[in-house]
């Protein structure tokens, strides 16, 4: 039997999509983007000027790309629910993104079911919640346009010369100048690489964790970080467990700073990665969009570890220390007979 020889079209287009990088790169020659911490203003007038009481609020580039992901992740809802609508009229089988939505959240609940048990249906909607919305977020910004397309100010310093398109846009030049010229402030910055936005949503996971442990066990939840059961019955013993408590409480409160530095740290080595290989690169385009990918791997990774941080932390705020205990007095009287 003949095996038919298969041509290797794909190494083609890979070739000529370099070639096409090559030439194009010496035309247009790629500026470097200004790697900023702070999200970037994009007007320099505050909207409030003492907003809460904590100073001026301005509107920065991560504020439309929280509109994006929130219209985005409505009308994913919208769109899910009329589709699992449809197919309960007809043949019960989900089709297109209800049915991907289903399988998502099966395994999601899935995960919750093994990890926390009887309390899997008060934990999954959190952790499911927390996780596609990380994940969403971390997915816009790899979308093209994102931290290259925005408005031109005035540099304070060294900034790049323009050139005029036409109807108000403008196209920044690699070369610069020491005084003067023009930096860009992106209209769309991912919100991931915000602290404010990766802060807010650690205390948010902190806060439900503490909400869920008290759900579960009442007041007894509170002897997790101020522990005297044994204090007057064995004294040694019981200030060392309520020297252990208050180290929980520490470490239940640091959480927020684990949490919110863990996401925003990953997701802004990510811009700083592709910026420094494209520099090095120059116009070999190819191996930047492959970091690219690199940076879509960390993105589903980080989204994963966040949710599944949140999830099992919740799990084990459902677990009291008593139940431990009583477990051990019980296996010691099982020993003892």
């Amino acid at each position: 039997m003949e095996t038919q020889k298969r041509t290797p079209w794909r190494r083609w287009i890979v070739l000529v999509l370099m070639i096409a990088g090559f030439i194009l790169g010496g035309i247009f020659v790629p500026v470097q983007p200004e790697i900023a911490v702070a999200a970037e203003k994009l007007i320099e007038e505050p909207i409030v000027e003492n907003f809460l009481g904590l100073g001026p609020l301005y509107f920065v580039n991560t504020l439309p790309t929280l509109a994006v992901t929130l219209v985005l992740l409505i009308w994913i809802a919208f769109a899910t629910n009329r589709s699992i609508k449809k197919s309960a009229k007809s043949d019960l089988v989900p089709q297109g993104i209800g049915n991907l939505m289903e399988a998502i959240v099966e395994m999601l609940y899935n995960l919750t079911e093994g990890s926390a048990g009887k309390y899997a249906r008060m934990i999954f909607p959190w952790f499911a919640t927390i996780m596609i919305y990380v994940l969403l977020a971390n997915l816009l910004k790899l979308i093209p346009g994102f931290e290259s397309i925005g408005v031109l100010h005035p540099a304070h310093g060294e900034g790049h010369t323009i050139a005029e398109l036409g109807g108000g846009w403008a196209n920044l030049l690699p070369a610069k100048v020491e005084e003067g010229g023009y930096i860009l402030a992106p209209f769309f910055r991912g919100i991931s690489v915000d602290l404010n936005f990766t802060a807010s949503l650690a205390l948010i996971a902190v806060v439900m964790i503490q909400v869920i442990g008290f759900r579960a066990q009442g007041l007894g939840y509170l002897s997790k970080f101020f522990n005297t059961r044994r204090m007057f019955k064995v004294p040694f013993f019981g200030a060392m467990d309520f020297l252990v408590g208050l180290l929980e409480l520490i470490s239940e409160l640091s959480k927020i700073l684990s949490f919110a530095f863990r996401l925003f740290g990953n997701m802004f080595a990510g811009i700083v990665l592709v910026a420094i290989v494209a520099g090095l690169l120059g116009k070999i385009s190819i191996l930047p969009a492959m970091v690219m990918m690199f940076e879509l791997f960390v993105g589903i990774i980080q989204a994963f570890v966040f949710g599944m941080l949140t999830m099992v932390f919740m799990a084990q705020a459902t677990q009291g220390h008593g139940e431990h205990e009583e477990h051990e007095e019980a296996h010691t009287a099982a020993h003892e007979i």
